[in-house]
Parts: C-alpha cells; structure tokens; sequence
C-alpha cells in the first residue's frame, strides 16, 4: 500500500492531505522516517467582579492593589471597535466588570457611525478628529486605558496619538514598523503592553521558546524550517506570533526567511488541509513549524490551534488591569509584554 500522508483535523479524525506542489507541506519525498504525520488538533477552547491582588509593603501600595478592580475608576476605549476582536474584547471586559468609553475611532468610512455591543452604544470617530477627542476622553476619564485592535497600517499613527496626548494602551494590532512603533512609545515613556499576540497559554509557549533560544543557541544549526499559519481571510499580514517563534528558531541556528511562511487564507483549503472546523473559519490561528534535520533522518514539529477570540480577549482584559495596577502603583513608566502580564501570576 502505498504511503498516504495526513492533517489531523481532530483527535480522531483524519484528512487525505491533497499532493499541492504550491503548498510546502504537501510532500517530504526526500524524508526517511516513513509516514509524514502533520497534526492540528482543533480546540475550541462573568458580571461578577474580579480582584486583582497582590502583597504590598506600603500602605499606599496595598490600597493601590485593593483599588484595581474593574468598575473602580478603570475605563477603556477600544479603537477597532466595529471589528470582531475589537466586539470580543467589548464582550470579555464588560464580563469583567470594566467600564467601556462610548467612544471609539475607526476609518474615515466609518466616522459617525454607531456600533452596539453588550447594549452600548458606542460612537465611531474618524481620523481628522482622533487627537481633540482622545483628549476630552482622556480627561473626562483618567484613569482610561486605550485598547488598539485596529488595522496593520494604522499602528504607527496610534502610537504616536497615544504618545503624544499621555494615554496608557494596551496594542494587540500587528503590523506595521514594529521598531518605530518601540522607539516612539519609549521616548514618551508611557505605559503601554504592546503584544503581538494576547493568548496567555500561547505567550507562555513563547516564553518557553525564548528560554531555549537563549539557552541553547545554535541547537538546530543546519535543520530547515518550514511554517505554516492559517487566519481568517480577513487578516491581512503575516502572524506575529509566527515571525516571534521564527526569531527563536533563528537564534537557535536555523535559516530562514520571514517571506517563506506560507500563509493559508482560503476556506476551503483551510477546512479540508489545515482541519480547521468550519464553524470557526472566519476566526482561528493554527500554527505549525516543521523542522527537518540536515540528513533527512530527524524531524521536530510545534503547532498550537486556536478557534475563535476568546483567548486573546480574555488576555486583553488580563492586560489592561495588569496595566491600571502599574499605573497605581506608579511602577515604571515602560513598555510591557504580555510576559510580564504573565510572570505576575494575577491573572483571571
């Protein structure tokens, strides 16, 4: 019988991968070990108040941390509102307890419009007139907390608003000029968590993978790399997640090309290649990387799949309160990640 190579598209269901010369996962002639087994295993994946609390020496500290619970003071506006991360993290704060701005800002096509989520509605401002509203904003709430899940393009112009009026925000938009967008936040030493990728579980998966890099540099010197993501059709650029697993593997002595990822956009090879249920087309990242020794005779895979945008909005929320506690705590005025959202342990 001849050798049959598979997508996992659940734990117990199997896919005839279709031979696609276009497609770098569609045949390893050249390996020895057998059957070629790529697996996705797809997993899809609170109006109470949630205390975020921490051991503090001072009293002035501990009243700070005693404060930081959602609906006391904390506000956000999430920029990005009328799309469907922007709706989710809408839906995850105010699940929380979060008070959410009516107010957000969007394309010019989109100025004046009303969006309605969780019963608010809120108001869509466009670009000629984000700077005289962030700042009305800002100083009718103080204590607000900007969220960006815009576009690709619009990160760098954010930046710089957020920066230039003082706001703290939390980005979790990728794209853009990635160093500029470090350097303008650095030199107006605001707080902000800049993450391109919000998923607690994922981001811990990274961290692990940064441990080794820095470990074990030069460990997979010589294998080759091949990556793979799928998104929804509407994401336009490549995975930030992916170019940050890609970097390790970097450090960790494999070449590669960040124009290599082959990014899987279309539904219907996503459903019947990549696994990914049907339902959750419109909302999923599923990862894979592949690793092949030099000789052909070892290979190493990492994948993690992820349906729908509960885990990135319930990671947003996470951030914006670990945020509102190093603003009361008047902790460092500083770019955090979500590895530091992480390593204080305070999580929902």
């Amino acid at each position: 019988m001849a050798t049959t190579n598979w997508l996992t598209a659940s734990s117990s269901v199997f896919l005839t991968r279709p031979v696609n010369p276009r497609l770098a996962f569609a045949s390893r002639k050249n390996q020895t070990l057998g059957r070629s087994r790529v697996s996705f295993q797809g997993s899809v994946k609170r109006r109470l108040p949630v205390v975020i609390s921490m051991t503090a020496t001072e009293e002035s500290g501990e009243k700070a941390v005693k404060s930081v619970l959602p609906g006391h003071g904390i506000s956000i506006m999430v920029n990005g509102c009328s799309g469907k991360m922007g709706k989710a993290v809408i839906k995850a704060a105010d699940s929380a307890g979060v008070n959410i701005v009516p107010t957000s800002f969007g394309s010019a096509a989109e100025a004046g419009q009303t969006v309605e989520v969780c019963g608010k509605e809120i108001t869509v401002h466009g670009p000629a007139e984000r700077e005289k509203v962030l700042s009305s904003v800002f100083e009718k709430h103080p204590e607000l907390i900007v969220v960006d899940y815009t576009i690709p393009s619009a990160v760098n112009d954010n930046a710089e608003l957020y920066s230039k009026v003082g706001v703290p925000f939390v980005m979790g938009t990728t794209g853009g000029d990635r160093n500029k967008l470090y350097e303008t936040v650095e030199e107006a030493r605001i707080y902000a968590v800049i993450s391109p990728q919000m998923g607690k579980q994922v981001v811990a998966f990274l961290a692990a993978m940064e441990i080794m890099a820095e470990q074990f540099p030069g460990a997979f010197s010589g294998y080759s790399l091949e990556v793979m993501e799928s998104h929804q059709a509407s994401k336009l650029d490549a995975s930030g997640t992916a170019k940050a697993v890609i970097s390790c593997f970097q450090d960790l002595g494999v070449s590669y090309d960040m124009d290599q990822i082959q990014l899987i956009r279309d539904p219907k090879q996503q459903i019947e290649m990549v696994g990914v249920p049907e339902e959750h087309v419109s909302g999923h990242a599923f990862h894979l990387y592949h690793l092949t020794s030099p000789d052909k005779t070892v290979s190493f895979e990492f994948q993690h799949n992820v349906c729908g945008r509960s885990i990135y909005a319930e990671g947003t929320v996470d951030a914006v309160l670990f945020l509102a506690k190093k603003i009361r705590l008047k902790a460092e005025q500083r770019i955090y990640n979500m590895i530091d959202v992480l390593r204080e342990g305070n999580m929902r």
